[in-house]
């Protein structure tokens, strides 16, 4: 390793002025790597802050699981502050600071709100931000060099535009995309059922994918329901509950064939979902594999349940998957290296559905339980499992 001599505070700064936030340096010891620098600067005419702590997606969610942010909070610098991690050089998350005024906060779950409420996003990052609900800021995005690309998360000029609708069906919210030129003479259309629609709808402006995607043939053009469900009915929806499963299959999927000429053919169907989302989609297709032959399963809560709450015990759709007739159903399923609550059972569902004869496609991403990552593999899941053969596949890119 060659001697390394640091700069000074003015070149430093220099430096973040002419490239923005954070500072990505090579690893010295491994090429793998990428040395990441956070800064925080002073305002000139404010006080400083007491402290800044850096809000690493996952990353620092995981120490103050273990009660200790210690590893978060940025070093004084004349002018400001900053904080340097390594990361492997495919990592990708999503980022805010918190500047802290008086005691550093605690980690139980009322602090920890307060910061989520305070934090914002980085003001020197150059890239786009990552929208958020709830009335709190929006977060900025590292996305290193090796991160999977994702060609098709942001707006492009020129490509056509489709339209979404509200409706509700059954007493639920739902909002429907409808692909740029579909007409009544272009035949059933796919169609994907996306959880957390008003996240994904409202907040993250899925359209604009699903676009991108249709305009470059790399899926067909589909219609897509936005299932609302991140109200204080989840932990009940959400949770391998038949009843909901079944209205959507029952009353949803026959509403949007009736209304908007979606096919009900379980092969031309995808669920999808997130979290416990991502659970409720591989649930899905395994109650219902006449409606959703499909499953798109990011970062799944396959632990469900913790054993608590269930009389049945842990991972207690997985065990189903392994003891039950197997279903015709294609799987999708991706989790989070950063995921420590949730990468071993993603495995576990993996080799279980792969023994059993299922079709399924398996991803670890370098990041955490974060849209940021997330917004990628819908797109990359939505093509392997609807894909058209007529694709035309524009260059790749962050």
């Amino acid at each position: 390793m060659q001697n390394h001599v640091p700069p000074s505070d003015e070149e430093f700064w220099a430096r973040v002025a002419a490239e923005g936030a954070p500072l990505v340096d090579p690893d010295p010891d491994d090429p793998a790597y990428r040395l990441v620098t956070f800064v925080h600067r002073d305002e000139p005419a404010g006080d400083p802050p007491d402290a800044v702590l850096a809000l690493l997606h996952t990353v620092t969610d995981r120490d103050r699981h273990a009660d200790d942010l210690a590893p978060h909070l940025m070093r004084r610098r004349p002018g400001g502050w900053s904080h340097t991690y390594r990361l492997r050089a495919d990592h990708r998350a999503s980022y805010q600071l918190y500047p802290v005024r008086g005691a550093v906060p605690g980690t139980a779950r009322a602090d920890w709100l307060r910061v989520l409420d305070g934090a914002r996003p980085d003001p020197l990052a150059r890239g786009p931000q990552l929208p958020a609900r709830d009335g709190r800021r929006p977060s900025s995005v590292l996305s290193l060099p090796d991160a999977p690309a994702q060609p098709y998360a942001r707006r492009r000029a020129g490509v056509p535009r489709g339209r979404t609708l509200a409706a509700e069906v059954a007493g639920r919210r739902v909002d429907v995309h409808l692909p740029a030129g579909a007409g009544a003479g272009d035949g059933p259309l796919p169609v994907l059922v996306l959880l957390d629609g008003e996240m994904w709808g409202e907040v993250l402006a899925v359209g604009d994918t699903l676009d991108n995607l249709a305009a470059d043939r790399a899926i067909p053009p589909t219609t897509t329901l936005l299932v609302h469900t991140m109200g204080p009915g989840r932990p009940e929806d959400l949770n391998c509950n038949p009843g909901f499963v079944d209205l959507l299959a029952d009353r949803l999927l026959p509403w949007a064939a009736a209304e908007h000429g979606t096919a009900l053919a379980p092969d031309r169907t995808v669920v999808a979902g997130q979290s416990a989302g991502g659970l409720t989609a591989a649930f899905a297709a395994f109650r219902r594999p006449d409606r959703f032959g499909n499953a798109l399963c990011q970062s799944g809560s396959f632990w469900w349940p913790d054993g608590t709450e269930f009389d049945a015990g842990s991972e207690w759709l997985t065990r189903q998957f392994a003891a039950e007739q197997r279903r015709e159903a294609r799987f999708w399923v991706e989790v989070g290296l950063q995921e420590w609550m949730l990468l071993t059972q993603n495995r576990h569902l993996r080799d279980v559905l792969v023994a059993r004869g299922y079709d399924v496609e398996y991803r670890e991403f370098n990041g955490g339980h974060d849209y940021a990552c997330w917004r990628g593999g819908l797109a990359d899941g939505l093509i392997h499992l609807l894909g058209s053969p007529e694709r035309e596949v524009r260059p790749a890119g962050a």
